[in-house]
């Protein structure tokens, strides 16, 4: 028997999708906070699945970005290059709040007096100036442990270039203090940008004990339950590591949940011939997009946590898949402020007391709320039939805000589920618009719990192609972590400028990683012929600050027409991101990067049997009247997907339900069923 599982441990719900001989099924568990591994074997319970039986098992989580957002780290400390212990305070001038003579710039994760020096000196090219002078360092133990300091941090200036000074400090503090945890800039990142790194190795320094001992219980619990290899562990830069990899950098983990679902929208995307995709990610907490284009996914070094419109935020110099997230989800509450206006989230009932239907206590209507009481949702299969909805408190929770705003408690509803819709379409073209992308030229991707029942009034108000809730929406996740491969990123910062003659140093400056890669792999136990390499560049306009990723070209092209294609790839991306090209101006790359993958055996989704009839009243289990928009009730055809075959079509409205979620088809819109069981929602007639 060949059985593979993936989790996804969100904020409200545990997700777990397994491929048993070939079948795919799914179950949604309550997320079990703060023992989150309680959650993933309760899932596995309910899916009843024998861990002993399971060959692979990916797990995605939440606990990384949790523990910097709720401030659930340990106290840690840093050592860093004398004169350099401000770098966190003083951070970047670009202040966003512009206009604002009082702003403040966020507090650092580690005090001024946390923040220990000695004395040492790289120059910018990374040879020594001044070697490391550790004589201090006895007295700098000594003080952590006054301060009972559980982590620590070192990051040197250059040290990105040569680490030599930082593995003789930590291979000292180990011998000094064998119990602490401790982690290195170079151990992280080798990009240039010192409060970028310093953040980073901070940040990093800052979860490493919670997140190993999350990993270490989850491994506990799943071998005490059966499972007899390590699982392995989503990253946010859209592949899977090893267990052990994760325990040894855990901020990869940052956006571990959300990018599953974006790899397994690009992945059914190449499975329908669909290569741009704006994939959306609706749960219980908040709502998740990133672009797909021509297949790919976009990973960025410059993601930024807890940024917003007044707040700089905290810089992560990491890989990650580019995601625009935001506070909109099923559990999201409706609330009012002082001026009389309705918002919506960030503030989340989460799954205790969860939504007001729940019955759990909660009295703050939620988004879930409001597709319940316009009749999108089910009242009689909600949840799956696992709850009851408490009707009459879910109504008498809009009336309180309805009274309060001098309108109808069926208004409140609609207007929690516009401004939601609105927040989410300002999310999306966050990653199309403002990236020189236009909506029209993708199709929307929607899935978790949540996706299917904003999906066709979001691509509306874009004028997207088109609408594809893929098999298995609402435990999207999961179901992507079985679609991808382990991977590792390799980037150093390697400054030249391009020229005719840059083929060789192109080709170089790949050699060492490239080695490194295979090696890093060879310890994880695969062969060299299952790992499989990309390159890219991050260059940009002699005298630019900020680069563009590009693509190296085969090197078995002849030297100028390399230099030619390298050359006019980027000035296309930068005419795609910045609107403009300077043909004639210089080219200067600032980091190499190897993107390494290493491949799995993983499951082939198959094609489903073709119905006898394009007519789908096969899977036609009733009617309903629901209340779609602005008060307009219609009666919709209700259907059940799993009943809803291959080449099926039919015409809204309609209300498609399954277990995990519901998708809602405007009264103009047009549904074909395709080869996998993907509904293809188009918004005209």
């Amino acid at each position: 028997m060949t059985v593979r599982v993936a989790t996804d441990v969100g904020g409200t719900f545990t997700d777990l999708v397994y491929i048993d001989e070939g079948n795919v099924k799914a179950v949604k568990s309550d997320t079990t906070a703060p023992n989150f591994e309680q959650g993933v074997v309760n899932a596995a319970i309910k899916a009843e699945i024998e861990l002993s039986e399971v060959d692979f098992f990916a797990h995605g989580s939440t606990v990384v970005i949790n523990a910097i957002t709720e401030r659930k780290g340990v106290k840690t400390g840093l050592i860093t290059t004398k004169g350099f212990r401000d770098v966190l305070e003083i951070a970047r001038g670009n202040t966003p709040d512009i206009f604002n003579n009082t702003y403040q710039k966020p507090n650092p994760f580690v005090e001024r007096h946390l923040r220990l020096e000695v004395e040492e000196r790289l120059d910018y090219k990374g040879n020594v100036v001044k070697p490391i002078n550790l004589d201090n360092l006895q007295h700098l133990v000594d003080y952590f442990k006054s301060q009972q300091v559980e982590a620590v941090g070192v990051c040197f200036l250059h040290a990105y270039l040569n680490p030599v000074h930082e593995i003789k400090t930590v291979q000292a503090l180990k011998l000094l203090w064998p119990d602490v945890n401790v982690i290195a800039s170079h151990e992280i990142s080798s990009e240039w940008r010192e409060y970028e790194r310093t953040s980073t190795t901070v940040l990093s320094a800052y979860v490493l004990p919670p997140a190993q001992q999350y990993l270490d219980k989850l491994q506990s619990k799943l071998r005490a339950n059966g499972l007899k290899t390590d699982p392995f562990i989503m990253q946010s830069n859209g592949g899977i590591a090893t267990l052990q990899s994760a325990r040894d950098n855990p901020i990869t983990l940052v956006e571990s949940g959300p990018v599953g679902g974006i790899l397994g929208a690009a992945a059914y995307g190449e499975v329908i011939g669909d290569g741009n995709i704006m994939a959306l990610d609706i749960g219980g907490t908040t709502a998740k997009c990133s672009l797909i284009h021509d297949g790919q996914t976009r990973i960025t070094t410059e993601y930024v946590l807890e940024k917003t419109a007044k707040k700089a935020g905290y810089p992560i110099k990491t890989p990650v898949i580019d995601i625009v997230e935001i506070g909109n989800g099923g559990g999201s509450i409706a609330w009012i402020d002082a001026a009389n206006s309705l918002h919506v989230g960030p503030q989340s009932a989460g799954s205790t007391p969860g939504p007001v239907a729940y019955g759990r206590g909660g009295s703050a209507p939620t988004t879930t709320d409001a597709n319940l009481i316009t009749g999108r949702i089910n009242r009689d299969n909600f949840a799956g039939g696992a709850i009851q909805p408490d009707i009459a408190a879910v109504e008498a929770s809009f009336t309180a805000l309805a009274q309060q705003l001098d309108v109808t408690a069926m208004d409140v509803a609609h207007g929690v589920l516009n401004i939601a819709n609105s927040n989410m379409v300002n999310a999306l073209k966050l990653i199309s618009v403002n990236r020189g992308y236009d909506p029209r030229d993708f199709s929307l991707m929607a899935f978790g719990g949540g996706g299917a029942l904003h999906a066709t009034a979001l691509a509306k108000e874009l004028n997207a192609r088109k609408v594809i809730i893929p098999p298995f929406a609402g435990v999207f996740s999961a179901w992507g972590m079985l679609m991808i491969d382990l991977r590792r990123d390799y980037i150093q910062t390697h400054r030249f400028s391009l020229n005719r003659h840059s083929k060789c140093e192109v080709i170089n400056a790949f050699k060492e990683v490239t080695s490194k890669a295979n090696l890093d792999y060879e310890n994880d136990g695969l062969s060299k012929d299952k790992v499989k390499h990309e390159r890219y560049v991050d260059a940009r306009y002699s005298g630019q600050e900020h680069t563009v990723k590009i693509h190296v070209p085969s090197t078995e092209l002849e030297d100028a027409d390399f230099i030619n294609e390298l050359s006019e790839r980027f000035h296309r991306t930068h005419q795609q991101e910045y609107t403009f090209r300077l043909n004639d101006s210089a080219i200067e790359v600032v980091n190499i990067h190897l993107v390494a993958f290493g491949i799995l055996d993983k499951a082939k989704l198959e094609k489903l049997p073709i119905g006898s009839s394009t007519n789908a009243d096969v899977a036609l289990i009733g009617m309903r009247v629901v209340d779609f928009d602005n008060n307009t009730q219609q009666e919709a055809a209700i259907y059940d997907r799993e009943k809803l075959q291959p080449g099926m079509k039919f015409k809204g409205p309609a209300i498609i339900e399954e277990s995990t979620t519901t998708t809602v088809i405007l009264p103009s819109n047009r549904v074909e069923v395709d080869d996998f069981g993907g509904l293809h929602i188009y918004l005209r007639d």
